[in-house]
């Protein structure tokens, strides 16, 4: 008989599954393991069990352990940032509205679910893995700086925003949604006063927006002619 495996919550022989599941099976069994046993302490062989395939089949789809970290992300992470970055590019005209509207995205997306794991393992394994690094940073990080760098820059250029350094600003930005996925990951489960990340983010916006704004010209003063 035909080894028994659980698959989506169902019970399944192993030679009934479709060949062309067997990927995704094996990224989102990969997904699990890094999250209870981080980068560096979870073995494909690990993977291989909670997907319920032989290691050689991992070998099949991906050459190594870094490739598969890297699926994960771009099957996992990357579509909901494309979604969200694609959609909100350009609109709405407002750039605060459009910030907002994206970190609600981000933080629904990310913070509570597995993928909140993924910046943790990048920090953590980026010195001994500089692969992961790098990838991370052109995968990931790239396309959120600029977008909220551009965003910052048509705040300043529609008199939303003081003139600030759009890149400086985007580090401001993006802080809150990074700690709130490592404390999730770290001190959160030792934590009797639980961090409700999305309340904070929308909180540290408003703080962001305010130091953001215009400077209102002093009583009195009034504007110089040009």
């Amino acid at each position: 008989m035909g080894e028994h495996v659980e698959v989506g919550g169902k019970v399944e022989k192993r030679w009934t599954r479709r060949k062309d599941a067997r990927p995704a099976e094996i990224v989102a069994a990969a997904l699990d393991c890094f999250a209870e046993r981080g980068f560096a302490g979870t073995r494909l062989d690990d993977v291989a069990r909670r997907a319920g395939v032989t290691k050689g089949t991992v070998y099949l789809y991906f050459p190594n352990k870094e490739e598969l970290f890297k699926a994960v992300v771009r099957e996992t992470l990357l579509p909901h940032l494309d979604r969200v970055l694609g959609g909100l590019e350009g609109t709405p005209e407002d750039p605060r509205e459009r910030i907002r509207q994206a970190f609600d995205f981000l933080s629904g997306k990310l913070l509570g679910t597995p993928l909140a794991v993924i910046p943790k393992l990048v920090i953590a394994e980026a010195g001994n893995f500089p692969e992961i690094a790098r990838f991370y940073l052109d995968e990931v990080v790239g396309p959120v700086r600029a977008f909220l760098a551009d965003a910052i820059h048509r705040g300043v250029e529609l008199g939303h925003f003081r003139a600030v350094d759009p890149d400086h600003a985007f580090y401001t930005l993006i802080a809150p949604l990074l700690l709130a996925a490592l404390w999730q990951n770290s001190l959160g489960p030792h934590d009797d006063r639980p961090l409700d990340g999305a309340a904070m983010i929308r909180q540290h916006l408003d703080i962001v927006f305010r130091g953001l704004a215009p400077e209102a010209p002093a009583p009195g003063r009034k504007e110089r002619l040009p």
